[in-house]
């Protein structure tokens, strides 16, 4: 925990406070291009490599795998594609089933529908919001492919209950580490914990390339299958020859660049995530209308995003708060919709209700989270969230 509110980042972006005259805009989540990106893409610009053949898509990937801990990383055009990739690389089908919690973005399901398979949902557990591991070996039946762990808002998943269960029924185990980029679990990083995980660098990322995606594995066959899937199927030892049918789901050289120049200051930027919830805590410590995202003994959140919970018992509307902070200038986000609410998937849910995941998406927002933000934005969010709260405001 932060023991004061001011940050030593040089590079912290300010912007207008309440006392400047004018109404600030804090965006929920920003990139930060503060290494050598520049440098790296005018090399692309100049080499003439801007498509998927450049050195810097190698050079990304093996930097990589040395930042998650393990030996392959396989690029690609985005997140979901990396779920994907992943998914049919593992052989999944139609008919298969892939327990999934009910709390996390689309693209989770999606890629498991993408395989003609039917994912299975599972609540939320109350304190971390991820899949609730004691509910999972419920859900198994014959057709059970897999679980997909998601480190929801960059907490792990409790990932030692999940092997022993994918274990006990010889299940695959994958790792949805999309918003999870170096967060530990037990010591050990995010992307290095399942069979295999799918990572983003979507531009609100705590790992940025504007799109992006990475799948990373220790398992060499199935990074080898990987590979081939992403770039059309083609032979690598044969040019023009097609074994397989594959996609075209290969990253651009220009969007490497960016990722390796991230990753270099991966470090940077996780500590300043942190920093910034530390700031959050520190700021609404003594709000009793609120509550947040618990962080584990044996993890390290990498903060995603800071996301709050309205007690049940206020009586504030969370999209009116939303709203009302926005016109204030605060751009916030709302939790997720539990996937069994949306309508694609009502009918795979079966009637079931997640009453832990339909009280977080009710009442949960995520407030602006990325390494830019300077200790006078974080007050302001501060200020402006309790005077929007009936109670906890400041005397």
């Amino acid at each position: 925990m932060a023991t004061e509110l001011e940050t030593k980042d040089e590079t912290a972006q300010m912007h207008a406070g309440p006392d400047a005259g004018v109404k600030p805009l804090i965006p929920v989540a920003a990139p930060v291009l503060a290494g050598r990106e520049k440098e790296y893409v005018a090399d692309c610009m100049e080499s003439g490599w801007i498509s998927s053949g450049g050195k810097y898509v190698e050079l990304f990937e093996a930097a990589f795998a040395e930042f998650c801990g393990v030996r392959h990383a396989v690029s690609c055009y985005n997140g979901t594609v990396a779920l994907h990739l992943a998914l049919v690389a593992l052989g999944v089908g139609p008919g298969d089933e892939v327990i999934v919690p009910t709390l996390t973005f689309v693209a989770t399901a999606n890629a498991v529908t993408y395989c003609g398979a039917r994912p299975i949902f599972v609540d939320s557990e109350p304190e971390t919001w991820n899949l609730d591991s004691a509910q999972v070996e419920a859900k198994i039946t014959p057709r059970t492919k897999g679980i997909i762990a998601v480190h929801l808002y960059g907490h792990p998943a409790e990932m030692d209950t999940l092997r022993a269960v994918a274990l006990r029924h010889g299940l695959f185990l994958l790792e949805d580490a999309a918003e999870a980029h170096g967060a530990l679990y037990k010591g050990r990083r995010a992307g290095s914990l399942g069979d295999v995980a799918a990572f983003s660098f979507y531009g609100n990322k705590i790992i940025a390339t504007g799109e992006g995606g990475m799948v990373v594995t220790d398992d060499d066959a199935l990074a080898s299958r990987v590979r081939l899937l992403r770039g059309q199927g083609m032979d690598p030892q044969r040019r023009y020859w097609f074994p397989v049918i594959g996609y075209n789901y290969r990253m651009m050289n220009i969007p490497a660049a960016i990722g390796l120049a991230q990753v270099e200051r991966a470090d940077w930027h996780i500590s300043r995530r942190r920093e910034v919830a530390e700031t959050y805590l520190l700021l609404l410590r003594d709000a009793p209308s609120l509550r947040w995202q618990a962080e584990r003994e044996w993890a390290r959140h990498a903060y995603w995003m800071f996301t709050v919970i309205l007690e049940e018992e206020i009586p504030v509307s969370r999209d009116a708060l939303m709203a009302r902070l926005l016109e204030l200038g605060v751009e916030t986000r709302p939790v997720f919709y539990p996937l069994h609410q949306l309508p694609p998937y009502r009918e795979a849910a079966r009637g079931e209700e997640f009453p832990v995941a339909e009280g977080l998406a009710r009442r949960g927002l995520s407030l602006p989270t990325w390494a830019g933000l300077s200790t006078n934005d974080l007050r302001y969010v501060g200020e402006r969230l309790r005077e929007c709260l009936p109670v906890g405001r400041e005397s």
